[in-house]
């Protein structure tokens, strides 16, 4: 008799442990959409969340685009060549030395970057919005007969250096952007986070 009341507390004893461990996954699983739903979604990541762009493959004198919060944003290995067509073009751009706060204070300086290889700027038009085509081979061309390099936007004429610096005269009030950026390290740039970190 004694042996068949040990076999009933074991079987309550399994019986309330059972209950117990499934009454609390029941809770889980009905917490787990309502935690869920306080997360940004992917669309909320995407349109603020820092992009990290890989340029291992970036070739000098090359152009890569990534997206950051809807926008392109314009990754260019610079050549020595293309280097020094920035000092070329000072006196034909408006704002040579990017007093307009279009950069942050990092960036303020002759070649407007981090590294003067690597342009890292917002592909946007400060006119109207048009996305500029690059120009990046120092060729005349029929917008300016001695052309060093940089972009066009053909939709109103704005042109801009390889510091994406704008000449004057042109509709474009301002400089490209300057997204806030760093380096991860030598083969990665991480765009819209400018942190320092812990």
């Amino acid at each position: 008799m004694a042996e068949q009341d040990l076999d009933q507390g074991k079987r309550r004893f399994l019986v309330a442990a059972t209950s117990v461990a499934g009454g609390a996954a029941a809770g889980a699983a009905g917490l787990y959409p309502f935690a869920a739903s306080m997360l940004p979604s992917e669309r909320a990541k995407a349109a603020g969340a820092p992009v990290e762009a890989d340029i291992s493959t970036l070739a000098p004198g090359e152009m890569q685009t990534v997206e950051w919060r809807g926008k392109p944003v314009w990754i260019v290995r610079r050549t020595k060549e293309m280097l020094d067509s920035i000092k070329k073009a000072e006196d034909k751009v408006a704002d040579p030395a990017s007093k307009k706060p279009q950069q942050p204070p990092y960036a303020k300086n002759e070649y407007r970057a981090v590294k003067a290889e690597y342009l890292v700027v917002v592909g946007i038009c400060t006119h109207l919005g048009c996305s500029p085509v690059d120009k990046l081979k120092a060729q005349p061309e029929q917008f300016e007969a001695s052309w060093q390099g940089g972009f066009y936007c053909p939709c109103h004429g704005s042109l801009f250096d390889l510091a994406g610096r704008v000449y004057k005269n042109k509709p474009a009030p301002d400089n490209l952007e300057v997204p806030p950026y760093k380096f991860l390290s030598d083969t990665r740039i991480l765009i819209g986070d400018d942190s320092k970190g812990a």
